[in-house]
């Protein structure tokens, strides 16, 4: 029973005609057909009165009519990885281009740096294997020939 668009004076009139009967339902007034109400009419959505809303919709209504399940991905993530992809392809090229126009200077320091790097790496692997007493042995040697140096 709520009746907050009535005037105060005819909610008064109402409740004094229909006590309240607890299970029994009241119906509306505007059904009596009394002019001096006011008929009250159905809000409407906002957000379903958009034409967005309702493309959106009948886009997904139509999908649904030919099969098109939720399983196949939205327009959006489909564009943002086909972009992905070619953004990849892209880089590959430019990768491969930049490898073609090096100079036979630049590939041999690139070749010379590889082979140092390797030697470095298996120097450190030979290093670890020694025994502790030969790597604490060549410590002292260092800080040996380091103080002698230091002394002269």
């Amino acid at each position: 029973k709520h009746l907050s668009f009535l005037p105060a004076s005819m909610y008064t009139e109402i409740q004094r005609e229909q006590p309240d009967g607890g299970n029994i339902l009241t119906h509306p007034d505007y059904i009596d057909g009394n002019p001096d109400l006011i008929k009250p009419k159905k809000l409407l959505n906002p957000v379903k009165a958009s034409k967005s809303h309702q493309e959106l919709h009948r886009e997904l209504l139509m999908n649904h009519k030919r099969g098109l399940g939720m399983e196949s991905k939205p327009e959006l993530q489909r564009v943002l990885e086909h972009r992905r992809r070619n953004q990849l392809i892209r880089q590959k090229k430019e990768e491969e281009e930049a490898k073609k126009l090096q100079s036979p200077f630049e590939k041999e320091l690139l070749k010379r740096h590889q082979r140092l790097d390797q030697l470095e790496k298996e120097q450190e692997k030979q290093e670890d294997h020694a025994p502790e007493f030969i790597k604490v042995k060549e410590n002292l040697r260092r800080t040996s020939t380091v103080t002698a140096d230091e002394k002269a």
